[in-house]
């Protein structure tokens, strides 16, 4: 693991007996002794634990900041309600996806949440596009811990009354163990639940108090891949990159009203166009029959062999106890219930097109 940049939990990690792989720079653990199974279906009935800290955090400051980044996605950012966060993208000139991103609009800045293999290239991208009067701040001393599962939110209420008040895509600050944090009320797994922007220096003190709670347990990043596959979320140089869309990428419904109108951000006439006139691929869910698991870049065939696509996430759902997978393929061919191939080792996988999610999603929003 030399060279590798280390989350300010690094130490719990190894202390529980974690397995470290390199992820985006980063020794982050896979999976703790219980295993990958058991720490998805733990999420899945109670509250799972992740170490999200290699991801970026970042303020825009400026009165106009929240203009100044609608130069950059196609998300509303001025229409965001204060403390509240939208899910968007950096797009380019192509309408192709930098990154995906959260934005919070706070009082005077704004909080994005950024991809930890992209960040650094984030920051350059959005530091060389805002006026003179907005600018960045990278914080790079703050950690982020996401709590992920029904029991979560009871379980962080205790430990600071009134979390539970909390909406679906809204932050507030709490003061939790003693620790100032910023608390948000989203996540990567399809399960209502809160990530928490904390200092480094008490980070490990914060997720030590979480894990005392018997409903706790830690998790990697093995059952937070297959939690958000079975939610059908995408994840970024898988499912979407600098090749998709969001229109092809099936993200339409995060691209605002005002703004598929008004354009205004990096690619907006070949999004605009590709919302009035149809896109050519669609990512979609897929079922394969069978046990086999499908993989990353398998070549996806119509029900009469023709080339139609590819295959950019898969894997098992452990909760629907079958084989999953999203991928791209020809809009002709994207309809619910829609005959497949998928290539796995020379042979055949018969499969169709699902709706997604896999999973019902849980989050609160009432």
């Amino acid at each position: 693991m030399n060279g590798l940049h280390q989350t300010a939990l690094h130490a719990l990690h190894v202390g529980l007996g974690a397995k470290m792989v390199p992820f985006a720079g980063y020794a982050m653990p896979v999976q703790y002794p219980s295993g990958i199974l058991a720490e998805h279906r733990h999420t899945r009935a109670a509250a799972g634990l992740f170490d999200v800290g290699h991801m970026g955090q970042a303020r825009i400051h400026g009165a106009n900041a929240a203009k100044a980044i609608e130069a950059l996605v196609p998300g509303d950012i001025q229409g965001l309600a204060l403390d509240h966060t939208r899910y968007t993208q950096l797009t380019n000139d192509a309408g192709g996806i930098i990154d995906d991103l959260m934005v919070t609009r706070r009082d005077g800045h704004l909080f994005l949440v950024v991809n930890a293999a992209c960040k650094d290239a984030d920051y350059a991208h959005i530091a060389a596009a805002l006026p003179k009067d907005c600018r960045l701040e990278i914080l790079d001393d703050r950690a982020l811990i996401a709590l992920q599962g029904p029991a979560a939110i009871a379980v962080m209420d205790g430990l600071c009354p009134g979390i539970a008040k909390l909406s679906f895509m809204s932050l507030a600050p709490f003061t939790i163990a003693g620790i100032e944090c910023l608390v948000s009320r989203s996540g990567y797994t399809g399960e209502d639940g809160v990530e928490i922007s904390a200092p480094n220096a008490q980070a490990e003190a914060l997720a030590q108090t979480l894990l005392k709670d018997a409903r706790v347990k830690p998790a990697g990043l093995g059952a937070r891949d297959t939690l958000r596959l079975e939610a059908g979320l995408c994840l970024y140089g898988h499912d979407i990159d600098l090749t998709t869309t969001p229109v092809e990428a099936a993200l339409t419904w995060s691209i605002g009203k005002r703004r598929r109108t008004e354009g205004g951000f990096a690619g907006a006439a070949i999004i605009q166009k590709q919302l009035a006139e149809g896109v050519l691929r669609k990512r979609v869910g897929i079922l394969p029959e069978g046990r086999v698991p499908v993989r990353d870049h398998a070549d996806i065939a119509d029900a009469s062999g023709a080339a139609i696509g590819t295959i950019t996430s898969g894997g098992f759902g452990p909760t629907i106890d079958r084989p999953i997978a999203m991928g791209y393929v020809a809009t002709v061919a994207a309809a619910d219930g829609t005959a497949l191939a998928i290539s796995v080792r020379d042979k055949k996988i018969v499969s169709k097109v699902t709706r997604l999610p896999f999973v019902a999603h849980r989050y609160h929003k009432g």
